[in-house]
């Protein structure tokens, strides 16, 4: 095997990505609260070696009922169920900074890591929308730089937490009545602009240390919350150029926030559409596609886009007159993502909305399994990605697919593990346990 490996992430989503999945005679239209359905996918993807799994979450009821399954778990509920039916797979989940207190989360996520052995993630969000800001007593949605600067404060008080117990705090000397050792407990003491924490946290510092931190946010203020922090980033770019400008930028930014840029990994989403021949492949999105219900997929996009329904007639291109990204205070990055692949490819609304049913706006590839894995090793090879978050468009036959016929490919080309060499998910994605920063501080006071 070459030296430098390619990381997988499975981004698990109910009946798959594509809005329509669950229309078709195989899915399950219940997957989102069937625990099952989830073991299933966690056991195919493990199976697949891949680095992780990843469970997207938003406090809200994310859209129409109508349009698609919107009923989900809560994911680090459900993380831990899956914990029991896997044995090596990182387990991910997204918990947003702006509606968590720091202590609370940081607990869940420690408390993961250890039922886990070392296996859990955290996608580090602010959630971009008015509706989220409503369940939890505002009036309007936080504007992008406040939500960002909670946020940043939030990764800070959480680091904090996971390092108020050295990792040797506990004695557990039954002789001399000793459980722990109190002097190596550092409560934060927190006191900033958005939290005052005293702690310390009530569980002894995890088996990663912390969990694994991944960001999501290719806006300007989500490239550097994520060159301070992230250790993974989940990102959308639609061409090789947009994935090396973002790939090139991001390690620089990593590099100037002091840190190694090996010690971010960069993977792009990809919605594989696999069949036997381009023929195959081809039928299958052309028969998700016809299953979109074009009445709320429009409404849909009229709300992302911030425009009154009657500016977008679905035969002609975007109007003219959008917003300016700076005016956008929700999810600005896939608003501009959105709109540039309008202008770019000068689609009509309708062949957008077509575009976006399959991943909202990630790289939607389909071709036979050798098509998609010369795809994923150009651009891995190509220096523009560490690895890819893989989103089925369907699920499971998707991910079995894609385990079954891709992985392969890609693990006799030498890119690949074929089987896991680390027990946690630090280790899976090649980066090593921080060390506690009290521990740091003394060596440096020496």
């Amino acid at each position: 095997m070459s030296a430098r490996q390619l990381h997988l992430n499975a981004f698990l989503m109910s009946t798959g990505h594509h809005e329509a999945s669950w229309r078709l005679p195989e899915s399950n239209p219940y997957a989102g609260t069937d625990v099952n359905h989830y073991a299933e996918l966690a056991r195919i993807a493990e199976r697949g070696t891949f680095d992780s799994l990843f469970l997207a979450d938003s406090p809200q009821l994310n859209g129409d009922v109508g349009r698609r399954p919107l009923g989900v778990l809560e994911p680090l509920t459900l993380l831990t169920a899956l914990v029991a039916v896997t044995e090596r797979i990182g387990l991910i989940a997204t918990a947003s900074t702006s509606y968590n207190s720091p202590y609370n989360l940081a607990r869940r996520f420690a408390s993961l890591d250890h039922v886990s052995g070392g296996r859990a993630g955290w996608n580090i969000v602010t959630t971009a929308t008015v509706d989220a800001a409503r369940n939890f007593g505002l009036d309007d949605l936080p504007d992008h730089a406040s939500r960002y600067a909670r946020a940043d404060e939030f990764v800070q008080v959480a680091q904090k937490l996971w390092d108020s117990w050295q990792d040797d705090a506990v004695v557990a000397d039954k002789a001399a009545g000793v459980w722990g050792d109190q002097s190596k407990i550092h409560p934060p003491a927190h006191r900033g602009e958005y939290f005052s924490v005293e702690g310390p946290l009530n569980i002894p510092r995890s088996p990663q240390g912390y969990p694994l931190l991944v960001q999501a946010g290719s806006s300007e203020d989500g490239k550097a919350l994520a060159a301070r922090y992230a250790e993974a980033v989940f990102t959308a770019q639609q061409t090789f150029e947009e994935a090396r400008a973002f790939y090139t930028e991001l390690k620089a930014r990593t590099i100037a926030a002091g840190r190694d840029p090996d010690a971010i990994k960069i993977l792009p989403g990809i919605v594989p559409v696999i069949g036997s021949t381009e023929a195959e492949a081809a039928a299958k999105d052309r028969e998700l596609d016809e299953a979109i219900v074009p009445e709320y997929a429009h409404r849909q996009l009229a709300s992302t886009l911030r425009i009154p329904l009657e500016q977008l007639e679905l035969d002609r291109e975007l109007p003219d007159n959008l917003l300016p990204e700076d005016a956008i205070e929700g999810a600005k990055s896939r608003y501009t993502l959105i709109v540039e692949l309008a202008r770019r490819e000068r689609l009509t609304v309708r062949r957008l909305i077509g575009r976006l049913g399959g991943g909202r706006g990630h790289r939607t590839f389909t071709g036979t399994p050798e098509q998609v894995a010369d795809t994923i090793e150009q651009w891995f090879r190509g220096g523009v990605a560490d690895g890819f978050n893989i989103m089925p468009p369907t699920l499971p036959s998707s991910l079995e697919l894609f385990v079954d016929h891709v992985v392969p490919i890609l693990r006799s080309r030498g890119i690949f593990r074929s089987e896991y060499t680390a027990a946690t998910l630090r280790g899976h994605y090649g980066l090593a346990r921080p060390a506690n920063s009290h521990l740091l501080t003394e060596a440096a006071s020496r």
